[in-house]
């Protein structure tokens, strides 16, 4: 009973902050310090990943309409411009598969310690911060997805590589990138989450795939704990995407920017009291 308690607790976790700027990889890192589940290494490895699943569809079930290109609601064009957004999420996916598909098992052997987490919640919170003061009077280009040209999608997709550093944000990284590139603040974020739909689908079925290679399987308890995840990860992250598209329609990032750099230096400050 205690290990599905702590499944809802990181399944929480993921769902609140998935798709906000803030990283969900530094966050489930850090409750795993503080609830760590009786399981085998590999099978908590292949937990943090795979319960992203259920955040993702969160953002297939809410955009279901605006994704699906055979819709009977849409005309002719609304569906032309479904596939052209597919496209353009397509070409934005492909820097981190060939990128960060060769990376994969070193990043997450080398890079996934607390100092590259607090230094990259702190580094990123600072350029949140500063970015969205550079913006302050500026008019962003591109208000609309469909304006945005397969070139922008693919330079996008070069910021979402970034967040192949723990700690970095792979929401904030794309919308950092597309903010910087001239979208607004909405598109961006949309964007963000459309993209997160290939890459963490695709992440998720790597896990498993290299979980059940390497000889491991699921007891009864271990698929109660992940199934338990992935739904409270569904309904909270459904929950967090409401909050922020309707954040962002009066606030900029800046909030997320100084709550990533108070908890980078809360990281510094509790590690580095613990390994002395």
């Amino acid at each position: 009973m205690i290990e599905i308690l702590q499944a809802i607790f990181l399944g929480i976790v993921e769902g609140v902050t998935e798709f906000l700027p803030i990283s969900s990889t530094g966050h489930l890192y850090l409750a795993d310090e503080f609830v760590r589940l009786k399981q085998p290494t590999a099978f908590i490895n292949m937990f943090m990943v795979v319960i992203q699943l259920g955040a993702i569809m969160a953002v297939v079930v809410l955009y279901f309409n605006k994704l699906n290109p055979w819709s009977r609601k849409k005309v002719a064009l609304q569906r032309h411009q479904t596939w052209v957004l597919w496209l353009k999420v397509i070409l934005a996916v492909l820097p981190s598969i060939v990128i960060g598909l060769p990376l994969n098992d070193w990043m997450d052997a080398h890079l996934t310690t607390w100092p590259v987490i607090a230094s990259t919640l702190i580094i990123y919170g600072f350029l949140f911060i500063v970015i969205e003061n550079i913006n302050q009077n500026r008019v962003p280009k591109f208000t609309d997805l469909n304006a945005l040209s397969l070139r922008m999608a693919i330079f996008i997709g070069l910021f979402q590589v970034l967040s192949l550093v723990p700690g970095t944000s792979r929401s904030g990284a794309t919308i950092l990138g597309a903010i910087l590139l001239g979208t607004s603040r909405y598109v961006a974020t949309e964007f963000s989450f459309f993209l997160a739909i290939p890459t963490m689908f695709g992440a998720s079925f790597l896990k498993i795939a290299k979980y059940l290679i390497h000889g491991n399987g699921f007891s009864e308890l271990q698929l109660a704990v992940l199934l338990t995840g992935v739904v409270v990860s569904f309904v909270v992250a459904y929950l967090s995407i409401k909050f922020l598209l309707n954040y962002i329609k009066r606030n900029d990032f800046k909030l997320f920017g100084w709550y990533r750099i108070i908890l980078g230096i809360l990281v510094f400050s509790y590690f580095g009291i613990l390994h002395h």
